[in-house]
């Protein structure tokens, strides 16, 4: 059964823990991760503090697009086990009252489903051929841009056994469904019905803004979009009251905001606006990127969240940036061009902070206490790096680093046998990064990630508060407060490498006494005069402002 219980708005004080099931632990030694491992690692990913597990795609695929590519939804690929397998380990997630969050690939299916095998043998004017979107020609929706441009140079792809062209949003592998024909809604509704039936607690919709296609558009957020979602929210809110939806819709906020709906479609939804432009605002010593993106950002329903992150399986997308701040981004976090793909960095957080622990201290301070439910990537928590030698997104999937033994404790298989190479790079090594090594180290990143983690779940304000930003003079800083019912959290950042003083407006709450939320510290009243601060360099402060 699900942990949601009575909360139907968990998702807004959660922290999410995002793995793929073969990356985690190999159960049985045979080189790729699987649920019995991931099973055997759950008291460390309860004990990082974290309330929800999402989990990568883990049903039988053909993996041309790490799992995206679904062969058939109501199964897991055998390589990570049984569905038994996949029931255990939710069992055991929920008795550590850890929620699980799977995927729901909702824009496509792999080339080898049995859906696309029988429409590509049915007759053109059949409903089974139906179940896709097919066509004569190639000039069909030529408003809608190709996503994968270092791998596709059209959406449609000839079908010898068809004998006609199908449309795909990705890679062409994977076509996608054809929501003008009833059927596909009532397939997508059937297979969301029995993984919820299991017991799962959320489901993220991939690639939702791309489920129509009409004439004359580009192709994205269209009405008939958000039509299907509401479809679906309602059958959630009728049926599995406490489940939760989180939209994937890589737009600009005033198109992201959409997916809300009226608060009766997506529960949550990713801001991917936001991401990079932390990394802008680091790099610039300036806060202006971060600010620009929140004042561009709506007012959301009240029972909707946002999603943020700072890293995750896919590539640092600079979709959502101008042409002159994507090649900024490449040229300060990506100079070496094979780091880069399709129109993002493939890079971990770390190797992108240049190890450096004050900046990736910053940054998590970001994610933990900016609006919306922050989702920590496997292994960033310890300060893994990357490989973006390996092909496509790889070198950010690559085996979880638990210890300086062999394969880094993640199999017992040999070497060769693993599904990707374990990071070999001097400076991120399985003998210098690693789970055991940090895990007795209370000066550690991971002991560090651990506290944030607490301190944050102390205070719903952070999950739930308000929004402001506190005005001064210093644009190396930016300061914000949190406000949620009696409770108002003051955050206080410094951008730059170097050291700041900021005298901040703080005249809304004076007579209240700062207290340092790390430390308990009790720091000077605010009374209606600036309230001075000095911050060492990338350092930065929570303040609950008590009185």
């Amino acid at each position: 059964m699900s942990t949601a219980g009575n909360d139907s708005l968990w998702y807004k004080d959660a922290i999410i823990y995002q793995t793929h099931v073969r990356a985690f632990c190999d159960g049985n030694g045979d080189g790729i991760g699987d649920f019995r491992g991931l099973m055997s690692k759950l008291d460390y990913v309860q004990a990082l503090g974290v309330t929800a597990i999402w989990l990568l795609p883990f049903y039988p695929s053909p993996l041309k697009d790490d799992g995206y590519d679904i062969a058939d939804y109501s199964g897991v690929h055998p390589m990570y086990g049984t569905l038994q397998d996949f029931m255990d380990f939710l069992d055991e997630a929920h008795r550590r009252g850890l929620r699980v969050i799977t995927e729901l690939v909702v824009n496509h299916t792999s080339d080898q489903h049995p859906w696309f095998q029988r429409a590509r043998h049915s007759p053109p004017d059949s409903e089974w051929r139906d179940f896709y979107v097919w066509s004569d020609t190639v000039d069909r929706y030529s408003g809608a841009r190709i996503i994968f441009k270092d791998f596709e140079i059209s959406n449609w792809a000839w079908d010898p056994i068809a004998g006609a062209y199908y449309w795909h949003r990705f890679y062409s592998s994977q076509p996608d469904l054809n929501y003008d024909n009833p059927l596909v809604k009532q397939a997508v509704i059937a297979t969301m019905d029995d993984w919820l039936d299991l017991g799962v607690d959320g489901l993220r919709l991939d690639a939702v803004p791309y489920l129509y296609e009409r004439e004359g558009t580009n192709c994205e957020n269209l009405p008939e979009t958000h039509q299907v979602l509401k479809e679906l929210r309602a059958h959630i809110d009728q049926r599995y009251p406490g489940r939760m939806l989180l939209g994937e819709a890589n737009q600009w906020p005033q198109d992201a905001v959409a997916y809300f709906g009226e608060g009766d479609e997506c529960h949550a939804a990713f801001h991917f606006p936001v991401m990079p432009r932390l990394y802008m605002a680091l790099s610039k010593e300036d806060r202006s990127p971060i600010v620009d993106i929140l004042r561009q950002t709506p007012p959301i329903p009240e029972n909707s969240q946002w999603a943020i992150f700072l890293r995750n399986h896919d590539e640092l997308t600079l979709e959502m940036v101008t042409e002159e701040d994507r090649q900024y981004m490449w040229d300060t976090y990506a100079k070496d061009a094979r780091a880069r793909i399709n129109l993002g960095i493939r890079r971990r957080l770390a190797p992108l902070m240049n190890n450096d622990w004050r900046k990736i201290e910053l940054m998590n301070c970001f994610l933990l206490s900016l609006p919306g439910t922050p989702i920590i990537y496997y292994g960033d928590e310890i300060g893994m790096g990357d490989n973006y030698y390996l092909a496509d997104r790889n070198g950010v999937r690559t085996p979880m680093q638990w210890n300086a033994e062999r394969n880094a404790g993640f199999s017992s298989a040999n070497p060769q046998q693993l599904y990707l190479p374990v990071i070999s790079d001097p400076e991120y090594r399985r003998e210098t990064v690693n789970v055991e090594v940090q895990q007795g180290n209370p000066h550690s990143l991971l002991a560090w990630t651990r506290r944030a983690i607490m301190v944050r779940q102390q205070h719903k304000a952070f999950g739930r508060g308000t929004f402001t930003v506190v005005e001064s003079g210093n644009r190396h800083v930016l300061a914000y407060t949190r406000c949620h019912a009696d409770n108002c959290i003051l955050v206080v950042a410094n951008l730059s490498q170097a050291a700041q003083c900021v005298d901040l407006d703080l005249s809304a709450f004076t007579g209240s006494t700062p207290v340092e939320l790390f430390g308990r510290n009790a720091f000077p009243v605010v009374s209606d005069t600036p309230y001075r601060l000095a911050l060492g360099a990338h350092e930065f402060f929570w303040f609950d402002l008590v009185g």
